[in-house]
Parts: structure tokens; sequence; C-alpha cells
């Protein structure tokens, strides 16, 4: 029998199917299914709060003012129509981004514009103050502030309340019920370390 090398023909080798697992494959394994756990009890805790709220309330009406509207509008936009579908609200996902819908047309609306009193606030000095807010959970208005001042830029405590509100970013105390990822890193270290970490080759 004449082999398909001397033909002339180099057998065609198979692909190498396997796969190897490293352990920093298995390390963020574990890592997503901690958040995602943690997530989860997360919203089924703010649910039953939420569902017993509601109880509380029967029909009467909840009325917000404005700051509390657009702080939900803004996070509602960022959860998606699709989502809120999903968790249970105190008003309806229809309602919220309506909400959100009447920020971005007064945000663009230039009508207003031409009426006297304060300039705007430059875009710079907005970015950087919403910067400073989301990157330090533990800075109030008054840090904002400084930082700003250190930047050349002069501002008062006042116009950073007001940016962040308009961004729909709650005061320092509220931002910090909120760890930073570095924060839950290292409170789950010792359960991400436990896990037994080995090479482990798999076959697909």
């Amino acid at each position: 029998m004449i082999s398909s090398v001397a033909k002339g023909h180099w057998p065609i080798s198979a692909p190498n199917m396997s796969f190897l697992l490293q352990p920093w494959h298995i390390m963020l394994a574990a890592l997503c299914g901690i958040v995602n756990q943690r997530q989860q009890e997360i919203i089924e805790f703010q649910n039953a709060q939420i569902e017993a709220l509601l109880k509380q309330l029967g029909k009467k009406r909840l009325l917000l003012d404005d700051d509390q509207r657009r702080l939900l509008a803004v996070k509602a936009h960022a959860v998606g129509r699709k989502a809120l579908r999903e968790i249970t609200t105190i008003f309806t996902p229809d309602t919220i981004l309506r909400w959100h819908r009447n920020l971005v047309a007064k945000k663009f609306d230039s009508s207003d514009k031409r009426k006297p009193g304060r300039p705007r606030i430059r875009q710079v000095i907005v970015d950087a103050i919403v910067r400073f807010a989301r990157e330090n959970p533990s800075w109030g208005y008054d840090r904002i502030q400084g930082a700003l001042k250190n930047l050349k830029y002069h501002i008062s405590d006042s116009t950073v309340e007001n940016v962040l509100k308009a961004h729909g970013i709650e005061p320092a105390p509220d931002r910090q019920r909120t760890p930073a990822w570095s924060t839950f890193l290292k409170a789950h270290w010792d359960s991400i370390f436990a896990t037994d970490f080995t090479t482990v080759e798999v076959w697909t």
C-alpha cells in the first residue's frame, strides 16, 4: 500500500482541539459568580422593599420633586426598558423613561439661552465635576470644589451640587453605599483565593 507521503501528498493533521485552562481563567469565573450572586441578592432585597412600600401606599400617589425625578430618570435610562420591566418599580418604566426624554429635550432646548442670568458653566468643568464624583465616592461638594480650584477652576460648592443633580449623581453619603470595584475585591479576596487553582486540559 502506497502511503500518501509517497504519492507526494503530506497528511493533513487535525487541528489541536485542546484548550489549556489557566489559573486566571478559573479566578475570573469564580469572581464573576460572586458578583452575579451578590447583584441578585441586592435586587431581590430591593424588590422586597419596594413591594412592601407599594402595599403601604395603596392607592396613594407618590409625588417626587424635580431632583428625585432626575435621579431616577438618569439611572433608569442606564438600566434600559427591558430590564426595568423585569424588576419591581414604584413608577412604570414608561413614566420614568418619559422623565428622561424630557430631561434630554430640556438640555438641548435653546430657548433659555436668550434669558438673562448667570452664564452656563463650561463643559470641561462639568466633565471634571462628574469624573471626580464618580471616581471618588467619598468626596463631597466642598472637596470637589477644592480639587477644581487646584486646576484653576473657581466655582462654588452650590454649582458642584447643581451639576451632580443634573447628572443624577447622589451626594457623597449616598454614593458611598455602592462599593468601588477595589473595595469589592478586598472584601472577597479570601474567597477568591480559597479556590484550588490548577491547570486543567479540556478537550472540546
